[in-house]
């Protein structure tokens, strides 16, 4: 039980990757905190969550109250942070001839702005518990890709932080790492417009586009978070750890 008695807050836990990842920490003996936008979903990951009941806090992270109320729940709750996940994330499509400035502007304060306020508000209860910190980030933040333009630049803003904040927090002891996904089956794609028909080519396309062969599922991606995320990490900081069966190294050809 690694994380017996460590209390970890997770945002976009309702679904994917954050859902699988509140399940494996719990299994791992932490007590959890879980953020999302909608209740339902939320409880259905926290029945998967035992053997303790984890707090839930429902919140939009763009609501700069609603960020506050999850940070200031969670210490009432637990008196402490040991872990921060920042999960939460959208994906948008469109590249620089049919994108917007609200779409650029929705995905950097989804996706970027609200893990800067939340982790800015976290940081003196890590400081306090020599925590750590692990941001949820993508392969399309080491790697280019054409028609996802808003999103892949806040992956790479993600990476950035990532290793700024590692180096800020550094001589407190407070670790900061990321996750790099690649193609994973979760709701990310269908809630980013994408028809059935899109979403089955696109993951069909993805068995050649990623080295090994095939898409990713959500749990292998939350083992990379609780191992980042552990003391068998605890002379690792400021990485980016690609969890991407390969993508980051594929060519077009």
């Amino acid at each position: 039980m690694a994380f017996a008695g460590k209390v970890v807050l997770i945002t976009g836990a309702s679904s994917g990757i954050g859902a699988a990842t509140a399940v494996q920490f719990s299994q791992l003996g932490a007590l959890l905190s879980l953020t999302g936008r909608n209740i339902q979903k939320l409880n259905e990951v926290a029945e998967q969550c035992k053997p303790d009941k984890p707090l839930i806090v429902t919140g939009e992270l763009t609501n700069e109250s609603d960020v506050e109320n999850i940070v200031k729940s969670t210490i009432k709750h637990y008196g402490k942070l040991d872990v921060l996940v920042n999960n939460a994330g959208i994906l948008e499509n469109g590249g620089i001839e049919n994108t917007s400035l609200e779409q650029y502007d929705r995905v950097f304060n989804i996706n970027v702005r609200s893990i800067y306020h939340l982790t800015m508000l976290a940081v003196p209860y890590l400081v306090e518990s020599k925590g750590n910190i692990v941001n949820v980030s993508s392969v399309v933040g080491i790697r280019s890709f054409s028609g996802v333009l808003a999103y892949s630049m806040s992956k790479s803003a993600i990476d950035q932080f990532t290793r700024c904040i590692a180096l800020d927090l550094a001589p407190k002891q407070v670790r900061v790492n990321a996750v790099n996904p690649g193609v994973i089956i979760t709701n990310l794609h269908r809630s980013s417009g994408m028809s059935e028909d899109q979403l089955k080519a696109f993951f069909a396309k993805s068995k050649e586009t990623h080295a090994l062969g095939r898409t990713g599922d959500p749990s292998e991606v939350a083992k990379a978070i609780t191992y980042l995320a552990s003391d068998d990490a605890s002379f690792t900081t400021g990485v980016t750890l690609s969890v991407d069966g390969g993508r980051h190294l594929m060519c077009p050809r």
